[in-house]
């Protein structure tokens, strides 16, 4: 799927992101915990994902490390069958991204480039989510770095530990 396809669902993709905070904070239809991500399920339509808040977070501007308030810091990975989605990696910032940019993730030296569109964030094409999603098993932690409406440089550091487990668990709850 091209770029542009992805950003046709992004509306989608942003209410099921949404549903997965909901989800998140209200722990109602959490089904497992691997390490450092949860598992979620929803049953109307079918959806699953994992997710991950950063362990890590440094926020700079002009090359000064600043104090700003963002809101959830979310990276997931959703399976959605009844859409034919699977594996589908998302970001959220916490913040509305600057108009045009991408934000860069970085996995064992591998650089991946998300689009933006608003607060969320994702790769142009499934291929690229299979891509990532290989590279998130065999690595110890992802890099995000984006920039801000504001012109804030963020980067956030999300652990990897349990990310397998995670994925493969909520691939398995979407797949019957």
């Amino acid at each position: 799927m091209k770029m542009w396809g992805k950003a046709c669902i992004a509306g989608g993709a942003f209410l099921i992101a949404s549903q997965a905070v909901f989800a998140q904070e209200e722990s109602t239809n959490r089904v497992a915990s691997e390490t450092d991500w949860s598992v979620f399920v929803e049953d109307d339509p079918t959806e699953c994902w994992s997710v991950s808040s950063p362990k890590n977070t440094v926020n700079t501007r002009d090359g000064n490390v600043v104090s700003v308030r963002r809101g959830d810091i979310l990276l997931f990975v959703a399976f959605r069958p009844g859409s034919g989605v699977t594996g589908e990696v998302s970001f959220t910032g916490g913040y509305p991204f600057a108009e045009g940019s991408t934000v860069t993730m970085t996995i064992s030296g591998n650089t991946f480039q998300l689009f933006t569109e608003g607060e969320w964030a994702w790769p142009a094409s499934a291929s690229d989510d299979a891509q990532i999603t290989t590279a998130m098993k065999r690595g110890a932690d992802a890099k995000l770095t984006a920039r801000s409406s504001r012109g804030t440089q963020t980067e956030d550091t999300f652990s990897l530990l349990g990310f397998t487990a995670a994925m493969d668990e909520a691939q398995r709850r979407c797949s019957g």
